[in-house]
This record gives structure tokens, sequence and C-alpha cells, in this order.
């Protein structure tokens, strides 16, 4: 059939980029004596037949020529073609319900996805007879399409039962159970019988444990209801089946001890010199979270799921994960905990200190991975400072004081994540090495977002970021060392030693007309309050830019250096013309009482904005509600107006809050400084504190929001209630 390709006119179709006329070269270069030919037409075709995931014109043409490649036995790479038929099925049975609502246009585009998912369902006997194929690959790929395809319950679940008797690969069989759970979601008539199935084989005892596991979780994931005080301490006894603890002669004959045993992983590759070393980090760790290094891992990813907010038996699951004898089981498990610690409230001590465990001197791979994470906990990392610090100072000892800078790449990385995460604790035993890294150059923008942890140390680190600050090139659009960055670690440290500097690059900046660099580098001079007075000269000029954002930073900057209310009003009243200037709003607010003028005009912009919202519902607009603009202003109007604006000011806070979570902290803290006057937010002060989830996760620093978050609820709560202040909010 492939030579029929010509008959179809590819150019009138499309792909992602375009006509697709290169698609039938492709479909040709499939079948190619050459692997080299192949691989390439396969990338090729995923990248733009099935970009994404979207299913196009082009693609649906493909199907008829990508069975015939799959049904010939001659066909070089047969699993492949399966496995791209397979992909294309599943993207079309994923989407076409969501596509048909969302979307609902008429035309080609309307029904591709269903069509396509239809055409899959009228070739389910393909897969059946792929499913009983030779090749153990062409197998492999096929097992899915028997949950995806058939519509027959009966029918696939007796194929799905008679599929795991004849396959003896461990992964095969993990696949057969994974699908029939998938049909049996898909499929109520499946259900019942699926579920019977999966009674049966998590309790056999002639079955093996990899299956039993596969069997008890998926019963997990498709009835929740079935999960009970057994089902972990039975997931982790078979658990340990699957991954028995070696005996200590084996210990010994390998030469190391129990957790000491490395994580396998794929050399990586070297980074391109002439790509930003931050940009290169993003990307290569990027790949590596997508790695996969046990075949457990997708079933205890699913089981996690399934089990919720269980925080104590995902905890117990976890430590049993973190302290598996297999090196890939630990690996994994070291994102699985931080998921865990970073999306729900509990006392998550115990994992910090199993992932602090994880920084092994013997494997730099697994050791990057644990630091990373801690670096990612805020103050929830405490319970593993000491071990953070001991792995830094190892590094420093044992292989070279510029360890930051260590030739070999995995324990560099290594070093400079467990570097960061010890400074985020504010710990002064990651300074050394941040020296060296602002001194040698070497991934200096990795330590640039850890320096304002240490203002202790700002004696020493302080004149490093100047001199680098003053070395930034201002004509580059994109300057090598990012000059708001370096303003934002001055202003962390708050050495005033800064302040010259800082006016400095304010002052170019502006000559070489960076808007987008000398707004920021004016607020890390304006937050040194008067002790920046001396920029008044070049900040003043700027109240009267061109640019928006620049005059309102320019007049935020002359409030914080003289605090001077007839200076800084009269350039306020003048920035308020546009409704979402939000430093503009915030400007008014931090002035307070003596911005009384503007009082009238944040009044309008928040019976707008509110007028807008109550529209937006009524209509039931698909426009989601400013939430924004209600906080901004709602703050302004309590720190100028206080108890006379109270009326006004709690219920937007609370709409705005309700309606996007991630307003909490400036609701809160706008809440926290109104006192009594906050008390009809007690309710949603009281919810906010018993929901088990983490605020927006959306954000990055996601912990430390929510950690600010619920501390403020709970001085809010005790002042109402006249409760004793609470500690500050960490651990448990």
């Amino acid at each position: 059939m492939i030579n029929d390709l010509d008959s179809i006119g590819w150019a009138s179709l499309e792909h992602a980029y375009g006509p697709a006329d290169d698609v039938p070269g492709w479909l040709r270069s499939m079948v190619s004596p050459d692997p080299d030919v192949r691989n390439e037409a396969f990338g090729n075709f995923y990248g733009a037949a099935l970009h994404q995931g979207s299913v196009y014109s082009s693609t649906v043409a493909s199907l008829p020529f990508l069975f015939a490649m799959a049904d010939d036995p001659e066909t070089p790479d047969r699993g492949e073609v399966v496995a791209l038929l397979l992909s294309i099925g599943r993207e079309a049975v994923d989407a076409e319900e969501i596509y048909a609502v969302i979307c609902g246009r008429e035309g080609e585009d309307s029904t591709i996805y269903p069509d396509t998912a239809n055409m899959m369902r009228e070739h389910a006997d393909a897969f059946v007879a792929y499913s009983g194929d030779p090749d153990p690959r062409v197998r492999r790929a096929s097992i899915e399409g028997l949950g995806l395809f058939l519509d027959d319950a009966e029918r696939a679940v007796a194929l799905l039962r008679d599929r795991l008797a004849e396959e003896s690969g461990v992964p095969e069989r993990l696949l057969v159970v994974r699908t029939m759970a998938d049909m049996a979601l898909r499929l109520p008539a499946a259900a019942a019988p699926a579920r019977t199935w999966f009674d049966a084989l998590a309790d056999s005892c002639t079955t093996d444990p990899d299956t039993r596991l596969a069997a008890l979780v998926h019963r997990a994931c498709c009835a929740p209801e079935s999960i009970d005080d057994q089902t972990v301490p039975t997931a982790i006894g078979l658990l340990r089946q699957v991954t028995p603890a070696p005996q200590p002669e084996q210990d010994q004959a390998r030469g190391d001890q129990g957790l000491s045993r490395p994580c396998a992983c794929e050399a990586e590759p070297e980074p391109d010199p002439n790509v930003p070393g931050h940009v290169a980090a993003a990307f290569a760790d990027l790949e590596r979270h997508e790695r996969v290094h046990a075949p457990t891992t997708p079933l205890l990813v699913a089981f996690h799921a399934a089990l919720g907010t269980r925080v104590e038996d995902r905890t117990a699951l976890l430590a049993e994960q973190l302290c598996s004898p297999d090196p890939g089981i630990r690996y994994d498990a070291i994102d699985m905990a931080r998921r865990l610690i970073t999306s729900l409230r509990g006392d998550h001590t115990r994992l910090v200190r199993l992932i602090g465990d994880c920084l092994l001197p013997r494997d730099s791979y697994t050791a990057a991975a644990a630091a990373e994470a801690l670096g990612s906990l805020a103050a929830l990392a405490e319970p593993a400072r000491e071990a953070l610090a001991a792995y830094v100072t190892d590094h420093r000892t044992t292989h070279r004081p510029d360890a930051w800078a260590s030739p070999h790449r995995v324990l560099r990385r290594a070093h400079q994540q467990a570097v960061v995460a010890l400074a985020g604790l504010g710990d002064e035993r990651a300074l050394p090495s941040l020296l060296t890294a602002l001194d040698t150059d070497t991934d200096a923008w990795r330590a640039m977002n850890a320096v304002g942890h240490l203002p202790q140390s700002a004696a020493e680190l302080t004149p490093r970021l100047i001199r680098r600050l003053a070395d930034v090139d201002h004509s580059r659009e994109w300057p090598d060392v990012s000059p708001t960055t370096l303003a934002s670690a001055l202003a962390k440290l708050g050495d005033p030693v800064a302040v010259p500097a800082l006016t400095a690059a304010v002052q170019a900046a502006v000559q070489h007309k960076q808007w987008p660099t000398a707004e920021p580098v004016l607020k890390a001079l304006a937050s040194f309050g008067t002790r920046a007075a001396s920029a008044l000269d070049t900040v003043r000029p700027l109240t009267d830019a061109d640019n928006v954002s620049l005059r309102t930073a320019a007049a935020g900057a002359v409030w914080e250096l003289e605090r001077r209310r007839e200076n800084a009003v009269p350039l306020l009243e003048r920035l308020l013309d546009d409704n979402r200037n939000f430093d503009a709003i915030d400007l008014a607010g931090r002035i307070g009482p003596p911005a009384a003028a503007v009082l009238p005009r944040l009044r309008q912009i928040l019976n707008e904005q509110v007028e807008q919202n109550t529209r937006n519902e009524r209509n039931g607009s698909a426009v989601l509600n400013d939430s924004w603009t209600l906080v901004h202003v709602a703050s302004a109007l309590w720190d100028i107006g206080g108890t006379g604006e109270a009326d006004i000011v709690v219920p937007a806070l609370l709409d705005a809050w309700k309606d996007n979570d991630s307003t909490a902290r400036a609701v809160v803290a706008c809440l926290n400084r109104m006192g009594p006057a906050a008390r009809p937010a007690l309710p949603q002060i009281q919810a906010a504190l018993a929901q088990p989830h983490r605020g927006d996760q959306r954000w990055g620093g996601a912990v430390a929001f929510d950690l600010e978050v619920e501390h403020t609820c709970r001085i809010i709560l005790a002042r109402l209630l006249d409760l004793p202040d609470p500690a500050p909010t960490g651990e448990g």
C-alpha cells in the first residue's frame, strides 16, 4: 500500500508546521532498511503530524498506511509503527469529548478527534491480532489498545486475562494490569469483572509480587473506597518482595553498604558553550525530571494519586521507597516525596530527613536530586540542615575547596544544589562555596539566587555583587549577567554600601533606554529607604519619564528615599488613571493616611471592579473576575482610611481570596493589619487553616507562600479568639 501514497493530495493537508507534502516521504522512510533513516522519519512524524499530541488532517490520512505497515511482517520496527498508531488513537480518544464541548465548531476540525477515535475503534481487531504477535515489541505496543479501542467490555476483559497468562515479562504484565484498570474506568460494564480480577491477583500467593502489587494499586485507583488500613502495609510488603534487601555477603562483594549503591543513569551530554548556563541547566533539568529509573515508578505514582490526602499512609509508603535497596526506586521517590510535602500540609519531618539521607557521597546523581528537592522546601528543609552542611563540608575537604567549580559535572551540580539549599536556610556554611562561584564565575547565575538569604554575610557578598553590577553592559538587551538579579540580591542583603552602584545602574539603564532593567533596579534602590537619599537627584527626573512603569517606580522611590508627603502625593495622583497600575495603588497604601487625597479615586476603582465582577457572574461570562484589582485597592483603602473603610475592604478581600487562591498572601497580610476589624473574615480564616492542601501551587515558592499564609492566619485567629500567639509555622 505504501506505493499508493502519491494518490493522496498531501499538499492540501496540514500538520503542525503547514502543508503536509513532506509526510509521504516520512512514511516511506519508516520502512527504510537504514535504522537511522527510520528513526529520523518517526521523529519527524511525531514532531509535526502528532505535534504535542495534536491530530491533523495529515495524521488521519496516514492511518491506512500505518496500519498496512503494522500488518506486514516484513516491516522493520513494527513495534514502533504500532506504538505510533497507539499514540494517535490515545490522543484522539482522550480529546474527542473535550474537543467537542470546548470547540463545537462546524467543519473538519470540529470532528477530527471523534472521527479519528472511531477509525481506531474500527481497527480494534488489528490490535487484538498485534497482541498475539510473536514479536514482543509489537505485543507490548498493542496491549494498551485492547483497553482503548474495544467497546465490548466482556471480550476486552477476557483478552486481557489471556494476555496476562501468556506474558512472562514484568513490564508487559504490569501494562496488562494497568490497561485493565484504564478500561474499567472507561467502560462501566468492565468495572465489576475487573475488580474481581484485581482482588484475585492481589491475594494470590502463586502470582509474582510485581503483578500482585500492580493489582492492589489499580484496584485502589478504580475503587478508592476499597482502600483500608491494610492497603498500604500490604503494598509495602509486596514492594519488599519486588526489591529484596541484598544479603550481607552480596553487600560485601559489591564493596558498598546499603544506600551507598549508586543510581545508574545515562551519561549527560556536554552543554553547548554558546548557550547561557542557566538556560542549558533549565533544559537539562526538564529532561532529567522526565526520566524513570525503576519499573515500579509509574505504579507507585498512580498509587500516591489514589491515596490522595492520606498523608500518614503516603508517608509510610514513601519512607519505604526512600530506604529501598533499589537505587532507582530511591531516586524516583525523592520527587514523589517533594510533591507530597509541597502539596499537602502535615508533619513531614521524617520524609525530609530521609531525603537528607539520600545525600550520598558516592552517588552524586541521587544527591543532586535530593539537594534540589530540599531547596524547594523552604523552611520545611530544616530537619535536613545538618545533612546538607555535612555534605557540602565533605565535598570541600575531601574533593577540593572549590568543589563548586569541580570539573566533574554531576558532582558539581550536586554540590551546587546542596549549597543553594543550605543557603536557603540562612546557614553561613554555604558562604565559602558561594564566594567561589562569584570569584571564579563558575555557574554564578545559580549563586545569585542564593546569596540574598545570607544578609549576615553582606560584608563579603556585597562588594562582589557591586563589581559585577558595575561590569554590566547596559547597551545590550540581554546582558550576560542580569542586572535585575544583581539588584534584587543587593536589596536582600541590605548593605547601604550598594547604593552608589545601584544609582549608577539606574543611570546607565536609562541612558540606554533599558526600561525593563531601570524599573526593578529603582525598586531595589528604594528598598534602602532614606539610607539611599543620595540618589534623589537621579530619581526625581524619572518621575516625568514617558514609560509609565518607570515613572511609577520613580515616584515610589521618591517617597521611600525622603518620606515627604507633599512631594510624593502629587506624583501619585497622576499615576492612578490606570485602574491596574498596582504599583501606584500599593504606593498609595505605603504612604498611608497622608495620601487621603486619592481615597475617592481608589473607591471609584474598587466600585467599578466590583460592578464588573458582578456582571461577569450574572451573565455567566467566561471572563475571569479581576481579583488582584480588588486586593490591591482594598489594601490601600485600609492603609489610608483605616476603620472608616472596613465595610468595603473586608468583603472585597474575601471575594478576591475566594475567586483566586493566589491572592491569599496579600489578603491575609491586610487582614492582619486590620486587627479586630477583620472579625468578619474569621470563618474564611478557619476554613483556610482546616484545608489539607497547600495554597496555590501554580507559582514558584509555593511552600514559602503557604507557610507565610498559614502563620499569618494563625496570628489573626489567635488575636480574634484571644488565644496565645502562635509559634512560627514550620515543620509539623
